[in-house]
């Protein structure tokens, strides 16, 4: 087949459209002038309403949501500590909350990445539960405000957020009955309380 020719099969395809085609008249053809004496409709006003509804039928977007949700999918990883349900004893469970109980083994992961931090914190509560130690303190620190204004957000905090999913995952969501948020006088924010289940 030369360049510019079409195939047998492509041919066919386009004697069949020719065919079912409709000659245009020649006056749908010929550009409408206006005439400025000719009475139109006034032209609807457009308020925002109908400027959004007008632009997601164009544009085939959702409707925005009402004022009152927010656009953050993941709740903070402190309400999702606050909300978690109480595995341990509630009179314990009181004295961790206002610093009361003392822990029995501390591990300070400032600065470390991720993959040198979990190893590190898989170690620490594995062998503090063999230990038959309770409650086991974990610092993350607050992090640092790394975002460089980058096409993707960074995450502020990410160890903070990152220890307590891994504390939910096995081998040691076995092991691990309770995360809560450290008192103050513990680190506050920074640090995590993590209660051990009994060592058999």
């Amino acid at each position: 087949m030369k360049r510019g020719q079409l195939s047998a099969e492509d041919q066919e395809l386009w004697d069949r459209v020719r065919a079912s085609a409709q000659r245009m008249k020649r006056s749908n053809l010929e550009p409408q002038r206006f005439d400025p004496d000719s009475s139109l409709p006034a032209p609807a006003v457009a308020s925002p309403r109908n400027i959004r509804k007008a632009q997601s039928l164009i544009l085939g977007k959702p409707n925005p949501p009402s004022r009152g949700t927010t656009h953050n999918l993941a709740p903070a990883i402190h309400d999702q500590i606050r909300q978690a349900p109480v595995q341990m004893d509630q009179k314990s469970f009181g004295k961790l909350k206002r610093g009361k109980l003392r822990p029995e083994g501390k591990l300070d992961l400032h600065g470390m990445t991720l993959d040198r931090a979990h190893p590190a914190l898989m170690r620490f509560v594995m062998s503090a539960h063999s230990q038959g130690k309770r409650l086991i303190l974990v610092v993350t620190g607050k992090g640092k405000q790394r975002d460089e204004g980058g096409p993707i957000p960074v995450r502020h905090g990410v160890l903070r957020h990152q220890v307590p999913q891994w504390l939910a995952m096995q081998p040691m969501k076995s092991v691990v009955l309770q995360i809560a948020q450290a008192h103050i006088s513990h680190g506050g924010g920074g640090a995590y309380y993590v209660y051990l289940r009994r060592h058999r």
